[in-house]
């Protein structure tokens, strides 16, 4: 579903990518790992076009993504969840959530997307008037998820989505991403939780300094020795 073939992304004279390849599989749940700075949001924003890539291609169900504008990629199919969930802190749920149908929709579509993120997460039905800076955590990481979901995304790029929870929630946010793929969904996880990543992740990929130093199967992965060591030491 989705190829990246050579990519290299600089920052000025720095390199942050190089030569990245990997691919997701349609309806499977896909992983990178890597520690802070190894270049994760990087590619994320890559893919989606706000880094332009110096080198390589990177493909869409077989298109070309890497000459589109932001929301053209968004328009293909492709939802995001960004690292921090940067909902809007003024806006209520319900506010959030229309922000994220912004390609298309009429009326009624809009209420069935609605209801179908609602049921999906019954709390942000609970608060669909509240303003989303008044809402905790958790909260906001279902409504940045359920924003996402409003545009009905054939893959859904999640960047650091556990990243300040407690683990009561970084169960629950895992338990929901799988959720998600099984309704159809193909999910792009970028995480440093590796083990509760590596639990859920049909296969993956782990990056470092810019580059994937590592891939296979979720077993795989977990059995590596560079895994182990770096992530999976109680």
């Amino acid at each position: 579903m989705l190829e990246l073939a050579g990519v290299s992304t600089r920052y000025g004279a720095i390199t942050m990518l190089r030569d990245v390849s990997l691919e997701v599989a349609p309806g499977r749940i896909a992983c990178l790992l890597g520690p802070n700075g190894a270049g994760k949001t990087t590619l994320i924003r890559t893919i989606l076009g706000i880094v332009t890539p110096v080198a390589g291609e990177i493909r869409f169900e077989g298109q070309r993504l890497d000459r589109l504008r932001t929301h053209q990629i968004v328009e293909r199919g492709i939802g995001v969840v960004p690292e921090g969930r940067r909902v809007f802190p003024r806006m209520t749920v319900e506010e959030n959530l229309r922000m994220g149908a912004f390609v298309e929709w009429t009326p009624a579509d809009l209420g069935e997307r609605l209801d179908r993120v609602f049921a999906l997460f019954p709390r942000l039905a609970e608060r669909r008037g509240q303003r989303a800076a008044t809402m905790s955590g958790g909260e906001q990481a279902m409504l940045a998820v359920g924003r996402a979901l409003m545009g009905r995304p054939r893959l859904l790029l999640l960047d650091e989505p556990s990243l300040g929870l407690a683990p009561v929630l970084v169960e629950q946010l895992f338990a929901m991403v799988q959720t998600i793929n099984r309704s159809g969904t193909t999910v792009f996880l970028v995480e440093q939780n590796a083990r509760k990543t590596l639990e859920i992740a049909h296969h993956g990929f782990l990056i470092q300094k810019g580059e994937i130093v590592g891939r296979g199967s979720a077993a795989e992965l977990a059995a590596s020795e560079i895994v182990r060591h770096a992530y999976l030491r109680a």
